[in-house]
C-alpha cells in the first residue's frame, strides 16, 4: 500500500508540469484563432498557464513549461522570428512576473498586467531591432493598452482558478 501511496504522489508530482505545459500548448493554438480587430494583438490566452503555473509550482518548472510551448509552437505554426518575438516577450514578462510576486502590494491581476505590457514591450523591441526602425515604437501605445486590458482579464481568470483550485485542496484534505 506504501508503494501506491508513494507511486500515486510521484505521478502528481512529476505530472503537474506536464500538464500545465500541455493545457499552454492548447491554449495558445486555440488562442491564434481569436483576433482583437488590431493587427499583431492577441488575448494571450496561453499566459493564464503561466500565470497560475507561478502562483502554484516552482518557477524553473514554470519557465520550462512557457519556454517550451513558445519553442513547440513556433516550430508547428510559426517560423523563426515569430519564435524570436515570443521568446524575448516570454522570457522578459515571466521575469517581471516572477520578481513583482516577490514584492508585497502586487496581486496575481497586477502581475497579470505587468506581464502583458512587458510582453509586448519586449516584441515591439525586437521587431524595432530586426527591421531597424524606430517608427514602429509608434505602435507602443496600443500594445501598451492592449497588454494592460489582455494581462487585466487573465489575471481575473487566474485568480479565480487559483481559489478554485484553493477550495477544492481544503475539501478533499477535510476529508
Amino acid at each position: 500500500m506504501t508503494l501506491l501511496i508513494t507511486l500515486i504522489i510521484a505521478a502528481i508530482t512529476y505530472g503537474t508540469p506536464l500538464l500545465f505545459g500541455t493545457l499552454g500548448e492548447i491554449l495558445t493554438e486555440k488562442s491564434g484563432n481569436l483576433n482583437l480587430g488590431v493587427p499583431g494583438i492577441k488575448l494571450g490566452i496561453a499566459n493564464l498557464v503561466v500565470v497560475v503555473g507561478l502562483f502554484f509550482l516552482p518557477a524553473g518548472e514554470v519557465l520550462m513549461i512557457s519556454v517550451a510551448r513558445i519553442l513547440l509552437m513556433g516550430y508547428l505554426f510559426g517560423n523563426g522570428m515569430s519564435i524570436l518575438y515570443s521568446l524575448a516577450g516570454g522570457l522578459l514578462s515571466f521575469l517581471v512576473m516572477f520578481l513583482l510576486k516577490h514584492i508585497k502590494g502586487f496581486s496575481i491581476t497586477g502581475v497579470s498586467i505587468a506581464g502583458g505590457v512587458t510582453h509586448n514591450v519586449a516584441q515591439i523591441c525586437v521587431a524595432a531591432l530586426v527591421v531597424q526602425n524606430r517608427k514602429l515604437f509608434c505602435y507602443l501605445p496600443a500594445l501598451l493598452v492592449a497588454g494592460v486590458i489582455t494581462g487585466m482579464l487573465i489575471g481575473i481568470l487566474s485568480d479565480r482558478i487559483l481559489s478554485a483550485v484553493k477550495r477544492e485542496g481544503r475539501k478533499s484534505s477535510s476529508r
